[in-house]
């Protein structure tokens, strides 16, 4: 199964559970560049960069739907390193993205790509308001079941956003951080 494989990059994780059959989902956040090895053991520091609130959804050994938020677009050739060989033209890809002014659609493996600025907020709310669904949407089900829900009614959207590159969008980020509220 995909997501046994990516267990060694979950991070924080929120709980990875089979939904039905052989598909399984995962949230919480994934690693996309390690920390380096700290000791003679191998053990290492904590990771340079994760993709935080991160949803996953595969069947089986196929990604259906990978999403998350980084916090800088130069971290995006780690999440492809880790992530960009399981990516297909049947693959959804929603990234949000820190130092981003523009959304925007960009070819990943065969995949649209769907790229959007994120300052603050929440993967999942952002996500949920792109697919126009609300709490009652998921009453009753597990955990899994959501991001199945969740899936199945982004993948049919037609993003109206302008097509790019990667490597173009690589060379047009700005200096906004992550804006965290609560708590301190």
């Amino acid at each position: 199964m995909l997501l046994d494989r990516y267990e060694p990059l979950f991070f924080n994780a929120n709980f990875k559970e089979v939904a039905s059959g052989s598909i399984a989902a995962y949230r919480g956040e994934l690693v996309v560049t390690e920390g380096e090895i700290a000791d003679d053991q191998g053990r290492r520091k904590p990771p340079v960069e994760v993709m935080k609130q991160a949803i996953a959804l595969a069947d089986g050994d196929k990604l259906l739907f990978i999403s998350g938020s980084l916090d800088e677009f130069q971290y995006y050739h780690g999440f492809i390193d880790k992530f960009g060989a399981d990516i297909t033209a049947e693959t959804l890809v929603i990234l949000f993205v820190v130092n981003i002014d523009n959304p925007f659609i960009a070819d990943v493996n065969g995949a649209r790509a769907v790229f959007i600025p994120l300052v603050q907020g929440m993967t999942w709310n952002e996500l949920g308001d792109l697919a126009a669904l609300d709490k009652s949407d998921f009453k009753g089900q597990g955990a899994a079941e959501k991001v199945v829900t969740m899936y199945n009614a982004l993948k049919g959207n037609k993003y109206k956003f302008a097509e790019s590159t990667v490597e173009l969008e690589l060379t047009r980020t700005n200096n906004n951080k992550r804006v965290n509220h609560g708590a301190v």
